[in-house]
């Protein structure tokens, strides 16, 4: 373990704990009034959960940065087929929950699977491309993980969960434009993909049916929500009032207006929206500088790793990382439609939690063996 230790990246484990601590104190502060006024709960009830999830989370850490990425590899393919089994029940036998079946409930827990995709599919893909590292040339191998990408894809766009779809969509096109695919390859299948799209599109449409429910469709009249307070616009409208409210300096931890039933569960889609009311918009400024600290971390890490494996496993944490905080700050500050993606170390949730932290204690082990590598060579 010493090893460990002393090969862990320190300044990526030093910002990471200082963000999660910073969140979970957010949390608390977010969340008292929806707990006690609206959930009729103890105001620290989410603060408690936020806590649990961290304390699972590190537990699962010191148990994950033992064993080498190579094993997460070879065991991922189990994970993708246990995920994609869970996907499938959900949609049999799940019930909906904000509109969408994507949770299991386990008492005053809940599970839920798509989150935890994202970081298995990151892990299956290093290891696939590693051991077809010769075969790239080969049309099929190449298209494989597109297509079970897809699958998972379109399993998710059932909930209806369009904002995690975006997301692993993301992850799994970027891994595969990384990839070193002849180019040849790698145009035709895109050009193919985007082909598919269209004529599924086109059935969709001429059927009279439609992947996009409604309330989805409802999202994607964004702009100017001010304009629409008592209907589509009133939740990112009173975003903008407390960031307009919190200035430069806020109004102090725990003074938040807003978060007094006006935003819909601040401690999660909106909580950039509190902080920056409550602790102004330099902490505001100062948060994304350590966001762009943690990316540029993981990415030297990936750029230093002696595998491709090591690599692409950095590389799709980064891009999971940067997806989330692209889509929950552009959708607050209206930018594109809310989709109800949280907020990395901040945001309360116990997958999300829990899956940020398995993603990072895998960049971390990425860290570990290339440093072990080091000491073996010298």
């Amino acid at each position: 373990m010493k090893k460990v230790i002393k090969n862990i990246d320190k300044p990526l484990l030093l910002v990471t704990v200082v963000m999660f601590v910073f969140g979970l104190i957010m949390v608390f502060s977010s969340s008292n009034v929806t707990a006690y006024m609206s959930k009729a709960v103890s105001p620290y009830n989410y603060f408690i959960k936020q806590a649990i999830f961290l304390s699972v989370g590190l537990f699962m850490a010191l148990i994950l940065i033992r064993f080498n990425t190579k094993f997460y590899g070879m065991v991922s393919w189990l994970g993708i087929l246990g995920i994609g089994a869970s996907l499938v029940i959900l949609l049999i036998m799940g019930q909906a929950k904000n509109q969408a079946v994507s949770w299991f409930d386990f008492g005053p827990f809940s599970f839920q699977p798509s989150e935890f995709i994202k970081v298995i599919m990151i892990v299956w893909l290093a290891r696939y491309y590693e051991i077809n590292e010769k075969r790239l040339d080969k049309y099929g191998v190449s298209l494989f993980p597109l297509l079970v990408g897809g699958a998972i894809t379109f399993l998710v766009l059932l909930q209806p969960d369009l904002g995690t779809a975006i997301i692993f969509t993301v992850i799994v096109g970027t891994i595969f434009l990384a990839v070193p695919i002849k180019t040849q390859i790698k145009n035709q299948i895109i050009f193919g993909c985007f082909g598919l799209i269209a004529v599924v599109a086109l059935v969709i449409i001429s059927s009279g049916k439609t992947l996009i429910y409604e309330r989805q469709l409802e999202r994607l009249n964004f702009t100017r929500p001010c304009d629409r307070l008592l209907t589509t616009g009133s939740q990112v409208c009173n975003g903008y009032i407390a960031i307009n409210n919190g200035g430069l300096t806020g109004v102090g931890l725990g003074n938040s207006t807003q978060k007094y039933l006006y935003l819909p569960e601040p401690y999660t889609d909106f909580i950039f929206a509190v902080i920056v009311e409550e602790l102004g918009v330099l902490v505001g400024i100062l948060l994304l500088l350590l966001y762009i600290f943690i990316l540029y971390r993981i990415l030297l890490i990936g750029r230093r790793s002696y595998t491709n494996r090591g690599s692409i496993i950095c590389y799709g944490v980064a891009v999971y990382i940067f997806c989330h905080i692209a889509v929950n700050l552009m959708g607050l500050f209206g930018l594109i439609p809310m989709t109800g993606v949280p907020l990395p170390f901040i945001s309360y949730g116990g997958s999300f939690t829990i899956c940020l932290i398995a993603a990072l204690t895998l960049v971390q082990r990425v860290s570990v063996e290339t440093g072990l590598r080091r000491q073996v060579k010298s």
